[in-house]
């Protein structure tokens, strides 16, 4: 899915010069929707607090941030491939900052409900960049160094994703007033310094919802200024993202893409219709839920069983950010010696054993190996998006890279049951017991196990040559 390189070229070179400015441009997108992915995903637990819901009504919260992706998927890559990459770009950042700017009514309604619109919305705009900007980016080159060019572009994806986590952790987490509520209720109460962190952390919940009932004039002034001071982040973003929006209008972007031919859905299903492809569609589903399960859950396992604070505990998902993009440039270079289905089992194998570390080691041990978890993700998205669309041609790509897009469902469906399971009490195996929350982590193992088989079978059948 290469374009023909000018003689002066290297083929193989990863980034050929001619491309150079474009991808440039369009790898910087990679930042933009890793730092709307966690800046949001801390506001599970926020939400949690700030209306009093469960966990299960919480993670709502993704369920309409990935949802978005599902929804959008499919209608972005028939826009591109009859317009071009690049106004599937813009208009993304258009909705993208429509999406960020609705969290400015939700907030000064104090509804739950309109912030999960605006995240939907938002997540519109997302959809219509990755389904551009991932398959634009393997294009800008050789066959043989798409995947090494995909890997690169979303090594800078991290950078956005940790200023959301900084934003979460250092503008966000902090000064809610929830927080302070939580950390007076401790001050009155020392008898908890002896208490089970789970068990003081209900008591703490509790006591928040009694003072709903007896002060309602408090506790709706504390909402306000809690929401007001998540606002702000989105608001930043959004102008953030129509400056650069005005940067893709005025300048001038090679390959738009256009295809003014009908799709042939036979033909188009007889390319995709293969283990490499329907099997990358499957793997990167489970891959996108073990990701925002881990990443969002972390403020709960850091809260319940350690006792920490919500910003303490986003603390360590920056950690597990920075694990994450430092393990990215590494195995991207492994890439060069390895092949991409035997690393990406490797690595899914690594998962699985760190979230068992999670679920069963006590202690920050047990936080450690949850965090380690990140070394083990750094690779497979992209990857497993590599291996899936190898040898499509880039009309095909567009389409196919729609059915990549719509796997982010993943994240919409699987961590509403992990809060569920949080939700629940707990169980007996192997003679202990497991609180809620570590059980929880059991559909991230599952995830990794079918993550695994991919990798394997995907590298040792043999690929079917795909035809126009």
């Amino acid at each position: 899915m290469n374009q023909n390189p000018t003689p002066d070229s290297s083929p193989d070179k990863v980034v050929p010069a001619q491309y150079l400015y474009p991808f440039i441009l369009v790898t910087s997108l990679f930042a933009l929707w890793g730092f709307a992915n966690d800046v949001t995903n801390p506001l599970v637990r926020a939400f949690r607090e700030i209306f009093l819901i469960s966990n299960a009504q919480s993670s709502w919260v993704q369920t309409a941030f990935y949802g978005g992706y599902a929804t959008m998927a499919i209608p972005a890559a028939l826009v591109i491939r009859k317009l071009s990459y690049k106004w599937g770009i813009m208009i993304g950042l258009g909705l993208y900052a429509v999406g960020a700017l609705l969290t400015i009514p939700a907030g000064l309604l104090m509804e739950f409900n309109f912030f999960l619109v605006g995240f939907y919305v938002l997540t519109f705009g997302l959809a219509f960049l990755e389904t551009s900007a991932n398959p634009y980016i393997l294009s800008m080159g050789s066959q043989k160094t798409a995947t090494q060019r995909l890997n690169l572009a979303q090594a800078f994806n991290p950078m956005g994703t940790l200023t959301g986590m900084f934003v979460a952790s250092f503008l966000v987490l902090p000064n809610l007033q929830v927080a302070e509520f939580r950390e007076a209720e401790r001050a009155a109460h020392p008898e908890y310094s002896e208490m089970m962190p789970s068990e003081v952390d209900g008591l703490l919940l509790k006591a928040l919802e009694d003072y709903s009932v007896t002060d309602p004039d408090g506790h709706k002034a504390i909402k306000a200024h809690d929401l007001g001071v998540v606002m702000v982040p989105y608001i930043s973003i959004a102008v953030v993202v129509l400056g650069v929006l005005a940067l893709f209008i005025f300048s001038k972007m090679p390959d738009t893409g256009q295809e003014e031919d009908p799709i042939k859905l036979g033909a188009l299903v007889r390319h995709l219709f293969n283990f490499h492809y329907v099997g990358g569609v499957v793997a990167q589903t489970f891959y996108v839920g073990a990701q925002i399960m881990c990443w969002t859950f972390i403020i709960h396992y850091g809260m319940t069983l350690l006792g920490m604070s919500a910003a303490e505990a986003q603390n360590h998902n920056i950690i597990a950010m920075v694990i994450f993009a430092v393990s990215r440039f590494i195995c991207t270079f492994l890439l060069k010696f390895m092949k991409p289905g035997v690393l990406l089992g490797a690595l899914a194998i690594g998962g699985i054993i760190m979230t068992l570390g999670a679920i069963f080691l006590q202690g920050m041990i047990g936080l450690y190996s949850l965090i380690g978890i990140s070394a083990c993700m750094s690779l497979m998205f992209p990857t497993i998006y590599g291996i899936a669309l190898e040898d499509l041609t880039p009309n095909d790509a567009k389409l196919g890279s729609a059915g990549l897009i719509f796997a982010i469902v993943g994240g919409a469906l699987m961590p509403p049951l992990q809060g569920k399971i949080i939700d629940g009490n707990g169980m007996e195996l192997f003679g202990r017991t497991l609180e809620s929350v570590r059980v929880s982590f059991f559909l991230p193992v599952m995830c990794f196990v079918v993550i695994a088989i991919y990798g394997f079978v995907a590298q040792k059948i043999p690929r079917r040559v795909r035809r126009g």
